[in-house]
C-alpha cells in the first residue's frame, strides 16, 4: 500500500518534471527506472552499497552523508525516494544536491513521517513539512509541491498489518486483504477526503518536489 502511494505520486508528476541528466540517489532496487526513463536524456544510479542479490545496476556506489563525487550543476533531476530519513547530516545532502543540480532543475523526493523505524540502525530522522520547506528555502531551492502521503486510513491499516502479518497460517493473507480494502477505500471519494483531510495533522509521509533557483544559495 505505501509503495502504491508512492507510485502513484511519480507516475503523476514524474512526466512534468523529470528532464535532462537524471540522477537516482539512493536507488536502492531503481523501482522508479520504468516511471522516469522515457523523460530524461540519460540516468546515474546511486546508492551506498551493491545489492547483495548481485544484480549490480549501480553506476556509483558512495557515502550520501559524505560530499557526492558529482560536478556543480551536473543533473537537471534528482530522485530521493526514502532516503533523507537515513541520512545522518540531513543539511550537507540538501547542500550536495543545490550544488549538482543545475539552475532550473527539479527535485523530487518522498520521506516517511508516521512509520515504523526500517534499515536499522540507519534510520535518524522524520522530517515535517516545515523542515522540508526550510531546508529546501535554506539551499536555494523553490518549492513548488509538497503534500502528505497518505493519512489516518492508510497509517493505521499500516500499523495493523505490520502486526497481523505473524500470525500463523493466516497473517499474511490477512494483512494482503486489509492493505487492498483500504487502499480501495482511499481511492473513493469519501476515503480520499478523509486521507486527505487526516494527512494536514497525521501524515503517513510527504512528497515533494522543488526547483533549483537561478541565485546562488545561502
Amino acid at each position: 500500500m505505501v509503495a502504491d502511494l508512492i507510485a502513484q505520486f511519480y507516475n503523476k508528476h514524474v512526466k512534468h518534471h523529470a528532464t535532462g541528466r537524471l540522477v537516482d540517489l539512493g536507488c536502492g532496487k531503481v523501482p522508479l527506472f520504468g516511471t522516469y526513463r522515457a523523460y530524461v536524456s540519460d540516468v546515474t544510479c546511486v546508492d551506498w552499497a551493491e545489492p547483495v542479490d548481485g544484480e549490480n545496476h549501480l553506476d556509483f556506489i558512495c557515502d550520501l552523508s559524505k560530499p557526492l563525487p558529482f560536478r556543480e550543476g551536473e543533473f537537471h533531476t534528482i530522485i530521493l525516494s526514502d532516503v533523507l530519513e537515513h541520512i545522518a547530516d540531513p543539511g550537507l545532502l540538501w547542500s550536495e544536491m543545490a550544488r549538482i543540480l543545475s539552475p532550473g532543475g527539479k527535485l523530487m523526493m518522498n520521506t516517511p513521517f508516521i512509520y515504523c523505524l526500517h534499515d536499522q540502525p540507519h534510520d535518524y530522522y522524520r522530517f515535517s513539512k516545515y523542515a522540508l520547506q526550510r531546508f529546501a528555502e535554506l539551499n536555494g531551492f523553490d518549492v513548488i509541491y509538497l503534500e502528505p502521503l497518505g493519512g489516518t486510513p492508510e497509517i493505521l491499516a499500516d500499523i495493523l498489518c505490520k502486526h497481523i502479518q505473524f500470525v500463523p497460517l493466516v497473517g499474511k493473507l490477512l494483512a494482503q486483504a486489509l492493505q487492498g480494502i483500504t487502499f480501495w477505500f482511499v481511492q473513493s471519494k469519501p476515503g480520499a477526503s478523509l486521507s486527505r483531510r487526516t494527512g494536514e495533522a497525521f501524515p503517513l509521509g510527504y512528497a515533494m518536489i522543488a526547483e533549483r533557483g537561478h541565485r546562488d544559495s545561502d
